[in-house]
C-alpha cells in the first residue's frame, strides 16, 4: 500500500520598500538606471563611511506589521550578518536577528479546507545586496551596486502551508496588503518581491517535520507553483528509494523546470552575527505606533465589504475590482465623478479586462483617467451614444485617454434619435427583406434581430436601437 505524504511549506518573502532613497544613505532607489549610477561611499562599503537610518523604512515596516496582525517590537536593533560575496561590498549585511521589528503575526487565507491563518514568525528590516551580471562573452562577472542598500523587509512565515495553492493564496494576500499600503509595488519581474520556499515532506500523521530544503530564484507565481510540485515529488522519490533528503539550498531553473543544489545548509551556518556598532537601537513609542495606525488605508477585505454595502455591487464584482489597487482606485474615482457604480464595474470587469489580456498588460499599467470613464458612461446613460459606439470610444480612452465628449462630437458619433428620419430608412429595410418579414409573421422572433442589424448598417451604427425596435414592431 503506497504511503500518503504531507507537504510542509514556510516562506521567506523579501520585499523592496517604495522609499525614494536607500536605507542607510541618500542614493536613489529607482529601478533600471545605468549600472553603478546610484551609488556613494556608504552603499559601496567604503571604509570610514557611516550608515544613517531612513525613518520611512521603519514606518513602512511597522505599517506592514500592523496590517499583518504582528506585535511591534518597541526596542529594536540592527545586527551585522557577515559573509563574503562580491555583490556584498562591506563583506557584511546590516539586518536584524535578535530583535526584529515585528513578531507573531498572521494573515488569513482561503486554504484547502476553508479559512486558515498562516502565522508570521517575524518581519525584519535589512539592506539589499548588489547584483552580479554574468557575461557570456568574456567569461567574467560584473557587479552593479545600484541595488546595494535598497531597503528590504523580510517576512518569515511559520511552516503552516500545505500546498502550492495555499502558498499562492498567501503571497497574493501579502502582495495586496503591501500594495494597498503603498509600501512596495511588489513587482516579481523587477525583483521587488522575491520568495524563498522552505519545503519538506512527511508521512501523513507524523509529528516530526522532515528534512527541509530551501529554493531560491523564484520570480513568478507560476514558477513558485511549479518549483513546489517538483521539489515535493523529488523528496518523496528519495524517501521511497530509501535515500535521505539533504538539507540544502537549491536553485530553480524555470526554463528547464528543474532545481539543482547550490550549497549545503547547516542550521548553525556561521554568519557571526553581532549587534551593528554604527547604528543606535530603534525605540518606538506608543505615540509613533498610533500615528502609523492612524495613517493605515482601507485594505482589500474592508473595501470588498464596503463596495457590496455602499455601492450595491455583487460580491463577485467587488472581488475582481479590489484584486488590484489600481482598479479599485479607478472604480472609486469614477463613481465619485457621478457614474453608476454597476456600470463602472461592468466596464472594468468586461472591456478593461479584455483589453488588458489582449495587450498582455497588468492592471497596474492602466493609464486612462477615471474621469474619462465616468464621462463615457454618462454619454451612454443620456442616450447620446449607443453601446456599439461606446465600445469603440472606450478603446480610444484605454489607449490614448481621450476626452469622450470631444471625440464623439468631432467624429460625428452621436446617436440618431430622429424618429421621422429613421422611419424612412426602416421602411426601405423592410421592403428589401421580404423573407425576414415573412419569417417574423411565421413566429420567428429572431427575424426582427436581423432587420435591426440591417438598419444599424444603413445608419453606420448610429441609430438608437430602442427606436428601431419600436418602429419595426409598428411596421410589422
Amino acid at each position: 500500500m503506497s504511503k500518503e505524504y504531507e507537504t510542509v511549506i514556510g516562506l521567506e518573502v523579501h520585499v523592496e520598500l517604495a522609499t525614494k532613497t536607500k536605507i542607510f544613505c541618500g542614493c536613489s532607489t529607482a529601478f533600471g538606471a545605468e549600472p553603478n549610477a546610484h551609488t556613494c561611499p556608504v552603499c559601496t562599503g567604503m571604509p570610514g563611511s557611516l550608515p544613517v537610518l531612513n525613518k520611512q523604512v521603519v514606518e513602512y515596516a511597522m505599517a506592514v506589521g500592523i496590517a499583518t496582525n504582528c506585535d511591534i517590537t518597541q526596542y529594536s536593533k540592527f545586527d551585522r550578518k557577515n559573509y563574503f560575496y562580491p555583490d556584498n561590498p562591506q563583506n557584511y549585511q546590516i539586518s536584524q536577528l535578535y530583535l526584529p521589528i515585528c513578531r507573531n503575526g498572521y494573515v488569513e487565507i482561503n486554504g484547502e479546507n476553508g479559512k486558515k491563518k498562516v502565522g508570521i514568525h517575524e518581519i525584519h528590516m535589512e539592506e539589499d545586496a548588489g547584483k552580479l551580471i554574468h557575461s557570456e562573452w568574456d567569461d567574467c562577472s560584473m557587479v552593479d551596486y545600484n541595488r546595494s542598500g535598497v531597503p528590504l523587509i523580510e517576512i518569515v512565515s511559520e511552516p503552516d502551508m500545505r500546498s502550492a495553492d495555499e502558498v499562492i493564496a498567501y503571497l497574493e494576500k501579502l502582495r495586496l496588503i503591501i500594495q494597498y499600503l503603498g509600501a512596495s509595488d511588489c513587482k516579481l519581474n523587477e525583483g521587488s518581491m522575491r520568495a524563498d520556499v522552505n519545503l519538506s515532506v512527511r508521512e501523513v500523521g507524523a509529528e516530526k517535520f522532515g528534512t527541509r530544503t530551501e529554493m531560491k530564484n523564484l520570480n513568478s507565481f507560476k514558477a513558485i507553483a511549479r518549483a513546489i510540485e517538483n521539489e515535493r515529488q523529488r523528496q518523496i522519490d528519495l524517501i521511497e528509494d530509501g535515500e535521505a533528503v539533504v538539507q540544502e539550498t537549491r536553485r530553480w531553473d524555470d526554463n528547464k523546470e528543474y532545481s539543482y543544489a547550490m550549497r549545503s545548509k547547516e542550521d548553525a551556518q556561521d554568519y557571526r552575527y553581532f549587534p551593528e556598532p554604527d547604528l543606535v537601537p530603534i525605540v518606538i513609542s506608543d505615540e509613533w505606533i498610533e500615528q502609523v495606525k492612524a495613517r493605515q488605508p482601507e485594505l482589500r477585505d474592508e473595501k470588498m465589504t464596503r463596495y457590496e454595502a455602499d455601492y450595491k455591487i455583487p460580491a463577485y464584482d467587488a472581488d475582481i475590482i479590489t484584486s488590484s489597487k489600481k482598479m479599485a482606485d479607478i472604480f472609486e474615482e469614477a463613481v465619485a465623478d457621478g457614474a453608476n457604480p454597476k456600470k463602472v464595474s461592468n466596464y472594468l470587469m468586461g472591456e478593461t479586462m479584455r483589453l488588458l489580456k489582449d495587450k498582455s498588460m497588468d492592471p497596474d499599467d492602466i493609464t486612462f483617467s477615471p474621469a474619462n470613464l465616468a464621462a463615457l458612461i454618462k454619454l451612454i446613460d443620456a442616450g447620446t451614444i449607443n453601446s456599439s459606439v461606446a465600445k469603440e470610444v472606450f478603446e480610444k480612452i484605454f489607449e490614448e485617454d481621450i476626452d469622450p465628449e470631444k471625440y464623439v462630437e468631432e467624429n460625428g458619433l452621436k446617436m440618431d434619435n430622429d424618429e421621422d428620419g429613421l422611419r424612412g430608412i426602416i421602411e426601405q429595410v423592410v421592403a428589401d427583406n421580404p423573407q425576414s418579414v415573412q419569417d417574423y409573421h411565421n413566429g420567428k422572433e429572431k427575424a426582427i434581430g436581423f432587420l435591426v442589424g440591417q438598419t444599424m448598417k444603413a445608419t453606420k451604427g448610429k441609430a438608437n436601437p430602442g427606436i428601431i425596435n419600436k418602429i419595426l414592431k409598428e411596421l410589422l
